[in-house]
Formats: structure tokens, sequence, C-alpha cells
């Protein structure tokens, strides 16, 4: 019989590591939501799954990847790996537009992420007169085929440039009109500064017109020299001018890692200011980053720590998988967190508990989700992983348990850690 005294959930989940510091806690969730959290929950649940004591975080959150183009790394091999050879191999292979090849390769890619404890995406599909709509279509019947276990926001990208690419002005507002969610932009890889100036403005236009947000590909160079790769003042201004504050997220920034600090505290200064969210993509930054350097190379990497230090919202992401860009990955964001970790240097627990945040409530903030947490009226999207304190979550990358979308059990992948649970328990505070 009920228990005429206990609430009810749909899902009860008992014995959680939410906070290291805290003791284990119970989370009940109701039509997707988290109703209740605390220590022995008296609740009647649909389902009930004791997670033993095993860490649970909030889904992660891919803020900047290109489904598109992703698993294209046999296809036409690189032989320089540079950022422009990347470019143009991606290009002759977007001119073949083969719908049924990239719906499998983004679906891969997808469950990939899902699998790994990924909840919420931002895809960047390429739109431009080499790939016309394609990208756009692809992506708005994976975002539906896909809904119950993501959440896929659609970025149009202007890979090509606006002013280079003729016609990709009109195919942007097109995929808008379409249903896609956010105006991308690529400033840089247009012919000059001026036009460069010529695409913000462009990029700012269209998102006013259709009130969405602006994820720009910004400042993709070792160094500032050219002015095409030195941005983000000009954005930061512009965003501040047309009040879109915390509404713009910038990806690489990698030219920011070769300003001085006498002249990147004033950027950072104007990027708070601005509330831009910057998205660091350490993969494909590390791995393109220095590439004409003959000694001392150059990495690559936004300056993140000062950033951070600074007050500004950085997340990180996967960027590309397995293509010419990024030879590498699976979409997991506990590996490239665990990249990131290592390449910026961020290795106290301090800065390690900072990288977790920059991969969840950082790159959440970044994509503009509500509701987003370990909290009383967040949306139930969790990842629980086998490991048991939260610290060692980038120390691990231990395999994902369970993931759970709204409340509802996506992914069951069980690996015991019973050996340390018995030493852990003992240290877990009462």
């Amino acid at each position: 019989m009920p228990n005429p005294a206990a609430r009810f959930a749909d899902l009860l989940i008992r014995q959680a590591c939410v906070h290291d510091d805290a003791p284990l806690m119970d989370i009940a969730i109701r039509a997707g939501k988290i109703i209740a959290l605390g220590n022995d929950l008296d609740f009647d649940a649909t389902q009930t799954l004791d997670v033993g004591c095993r860490a649970v975080l909030p889904g992660f959150v891919e803020a900047h990847i290109h489904l598109d183009k992703a698993l294209l790394h046999r296809r036409r091999r690189s032989e320089s790996g540079t950022l422009e050879e990347a470019i143009r191999l991606t290009g002759e292979l977007k001119a073949e537009r083969n719908r049924a090849d990239m719906l499998e390769r983004a679906s891969q890619v997808i469950e990939m992420a899902v699998r790994h404890g990924t909840t919420a995406m931002r895809a960047h599909p390429d739109v431009d007169p080499i790939q016309g709509l394609l990208g756009i279509e692809v992506m708005l019947e994976l975002r539906e085929r896909y809904r119950d276990l993501i959440d896929l926001q659609i970025v149009a990208f202007p890979q090509e440039g606006l002013f280079k690419a003729p016609g990709t002005d009109a195919l942007l507002t097109e995929s808008l009109t379409l249903g896609a969610d956010v105006i991308g932009g690529c400033p840089y890889n247009e012919a000059s500064w001026s036009d460069t100036v010529r695409h913000i403005d462009r990029v700012f236009e269209i998102a006013a017109q259709f009130g969405v947000d602006i994820d720009m590909h910004a400042d993709f160079a070792d160094d500032t020299r050219d002015p095409r790769f030195a941005a983000v003042s000009y954005i930061a201004r512009k965003t501040i001018e047309t009040g879109y504050q915390g509404r713009v997220s910038l990806g690489h920034v990698t030219s920011l890692g070769a300003v001085p600090p006498d002249r990147l505290a004033p950027l950072v200064d104007e990027l708070r200011e601005a509330n831009i969210h910057i998205v660091t993509l350490p993969a494909t930054d590390l791995y393109l980053g220095g590439r004409s350097d003959t000694h001392a190379q150059r990495r690559g990497l936004t300056p993140v720590r000062a950033l951070l230090e600074g007050g500004v919202n950085v997340a990180y992401s996967s960027n590309n998988v397995r293509n010419a860009f990024t030879p590498f990955g699976k979409a997991d964001m506990l590996s490239i967190g665990n990249l990131l970790a290592h390449a910026a240097q961020l290795g106290t627990p301090a800065q390690q508990a900072s990288v977790l945040r920059m991969g969840t409530t950082h790159a959440a903030r970044a994509i503009g989700l509500r509701d987003y947490g370990v909290a009383v009226g967040c949306d139930a999207d969790l990842v629980v992983l086998d490991t048991l304190r939260v610290d060692d979550a980038l120390l691990d990358v231990p395999p994902r348990s369970w993931v759970i979308k709204r409340g509802r059990i996506t992914v069951t992948s069980r690996h015991c850690c019973e050996v340390h649970r018995a030493a852990a328990l003992q240290d877990m505070p009462s």
C-alpha cells in the first residue's frame, strides 16, 4: 500500500554524491523536473534508482560543435594539417551535398555525445553557396529525431564568409526562417578588415531582425598582426551598442593568447562589460595552432585563466570530431575537459572544479539554457559518473553509468567501483 504521508515522483534517485563536502542526497523528479533534494526523502516513486554513492552532475553541454563536418577524416586525407587546408578539403567535400551521408555521420556523433552524458548541444552547420541549406535541413531533422535524448540548438554558420561568398546573406535569413535558433558568423574569413567589420555589423542586423542570439567564430589565429583576427574589441563595443549583452558567444578567440598582459586586461574588461561568452575549443585550437612556428611553438589557446579571473564566462567544447580541422575526438566532454586542464595548466583542485563548471554550468549559460543544474525547479538532465567524488571527474574521466534526460533514463552503462566504495564511505560527511 502507498504511504499516505509520502509524496510522489516519477523517478527517485537515491544515494547521490552531488557535493563532495555534503552528505549523500536523494533527488526526486516529476514531469521532467527536479522537485526535491535531500537526505532519505519520503517519496513513493514509479521508478527508483540507487546510484550507489556515485557522483551526479548536470548533463554536459556541447556549446560548439560541427556535426555536418564530423567523421570526414578518411574521405580526403590532409597533408599539412593547416587551417587553410582544412577549409579547402571540407569545401570540396561539402560540394558533394550528400544528405544521407551527413545524416549518418551527424547521428553517430550525437549518439556518441549522449552516451558520454551530454544532454544539450549547439551545432554550427555551414550555410553557404557550396552546401546551400543542406546542413540546416539535416540539423532540423536531427533535432526532432533526437529530441527525447538531447536538446539541439542550430546555428546558421557562414564558414566561407559573407562578402567573400556572395549569396550567403540570403541563405542565412532563409535558415532562420526555416527554424535555425542562432545566427553565426566567421568574420576572419573575409578579404579585408573593412569586410570583417561589415560582416560583424550584418550579423548583428540579422540577429536583431529575427530576435535571435549570436555565436561567431572569432580571432582564430596565433597573434593579432592581421586585424581580421583581432576583432573582440569591436564585437564587444557592438554588443553594448546594440543592447545584446549576454546574448553573444565567441568561439576560439585564440589570438588573445598572444596579447601581453597590459594590452589583454582592457580587452578582458570589455568582454566582461559586454557579458560575452567565450567558448574555447582546445582539441582544434591545439591541433591547428602554431603551424608556422619553427621553434617555441605557440599552442593556440585563448587565455582561459586570465578570462576567468577577469569575470568572463568561459566554456569549452569539442568543436570538431575526426575531420581535417581535428582528426581526433569522440564527443566526450570529460575527455576535452581533461585535455584543457593539461594544456591550460589548470591543475589545482579549485582550477579543476572550474574546468568542470566550464563544461556544465558555464556552457549552459553560453547557449542560453534556463532551468539548468542539480537544484529544485531545474530540468532533470543529469549524468551519473562511475566515480565516488565530483572532484575526481576530470581525474578519472570515468564511464557514465546512467544518463537522464528530462527525468527519463536514456543511457545505462553500469560499471562497478565497489573496490573503492567502502573506503570512500568512511570519508563521507554524516
